[in-house]
């Protein structure tokens, strides 16, 4: 009887030492060129990811207006004029306050700085950490009455000029892809269903609906949740009595676009802001904010994010720590769709067969 020769495995490619280096060695330079070619890209990858977001936030809206026998084109139409109409009402009601309280922030920061200095709660942090506040306040004080030493902090004029085009160019790349991602949704969701074997395709149809929905819930909700943030901070700095309502409730609504870490975050700033008119109105801010942080995530954030998948808190912060250290602060915002995303095909497709299985 003829011998039959013995099939090939991974242990046996392992006896030719040159193939499997040269194969090793093959894979690592793929590997490296990929994560160069990844690293140059990561600044056009962010502006599809975040127009790609921002698309799927804004087909709600018009798949209403197509339950109103409103053509898909017509309402695409209608949701971005709208969009502008808001963008612009707002630039005019709230830009010039903004930049007037910015400018006054600046010019009243030594005065500010120096009234702080000589009231009893300085003297109590003077007393409880030494000698390192008064420093770090005189510090402060000659940074906040060198203005050039102060734009130097942001890299000086040029470098601000430079941030402020690229980030006008930024927005103006994600709005144009948008506007393509919405009026070609059907068709991408259409086209990435045939990539499904035929016996797959109504699951996958069914998933990537249930998908879209809930990410273009999350984004609609964040946008709500942020709103209700700036409204309250304006009121309570308004209230109190304390310097530039206007410029911290844009301040509040930007960070607070950051799911969980962001008011959080709005918490230590705002009180520190308001700690420089006294501590008595600083405490009030705290405790009120805080109170409406515990009513935000207990009230308003169940209704408003009814129709998006729930996403664990730990889920949450986790996603916006690994969405951050990626892309920075627009990272963080498109994590925590990614992560319900993941989130939904687990319990939609992974949780049911393991179920089947005995």
């Amino acid at each position: 009887m003829q011998r039959q020769p013995a099939p090939h495995t991974f242990w046996a490619s392992l006896s030719n030492p040159f193939a499997v280096g040269f194969m090793l060695t093959l894979g690592g330079l793929a590997a490296f060129v990929l994560g160069l070619a990844i690293e140059s890209l990561s600044q056009v990858l962010a502006y599809i990811s975040i127009a790609l977001f921002a698309a799927l936030g804004l087909d709600p809206v018009v798949r209403r207006l197509e339950r109103a026998r409103i053509g898909r084109a017509r309402g695409i139409v209608i949701v971005y004029a709208g969009f502008a109409v808001l963008v612009a009402a707002v630039l005019w009601l709230i830009v010039p306050a903004m930049l007037t309280q910015e400018t006054a922030f600046l010019h009243d920061l030594p005065g500010t700085i120096a009234s702080f200095r000589h009231g009893e709660f300085y003297e109590w942090l003077r007393d409880a950490f030494g000698s390192g506040v008064d420093t770090a306040l005189s510090e402060a004080e000659n940074l906040a009455g060198d203005p050039v030493r102060l734009a130097d902090l942001g890299g000086g004029v040029a470098h601000l000029a430079v941030t402020i085009g690229t980030g006008l160019s930024g927005a103006v790349i994600v709005l144009v892809l948008s506007l393509y991602f919405l009026a070609s949704l059907p068709a991408i969701k259409a086209a990435f269903t045939r990539l499904m074997p035929a016996r797959s395709r109504p699951t996958a149809s069914r998933m990537l609906a249930q998908i879209a929905d809930s990410i273009g819930s999350y984004l609609g909700g964040m946008v709500v949740l942020a709103f209700f943030n700036a409204v309250v901070v304006f009121l309570l700095y308004l209230f109190l009595g304390l310097p530039f309502p206007v410029l911290m409730a844009v301040i509040a609504f930007a960070v607070t676009l950051v799911p969980l870490v962001g008011s959080v975050v709005f918490w230590v700033f705002g009180g520190v802001v308001a700690l420089l008119s006294g501590p008595v109105a600083a405490l009030v801010f705290a405790v009120v904010y805080l109170i409406y942080m515990q009513i935000e995530a207990y009230v308003l954030t169940p209704r408003v994010m009814n129709r998006a998948v729930a996403v664990p808190g730990a889920l949450v912060v986790i996603g916006a720590l690994v969405g951050g250290t990626l892309l920075g602060i627009l990272g963080a915002l498109v994590a925590i769709p990614v992560t319900a995303s993941v989130l939904l095909i687990v319990q939609q497709l992974v949780i049911p067969r393991q179920d089947a299985k005995v």
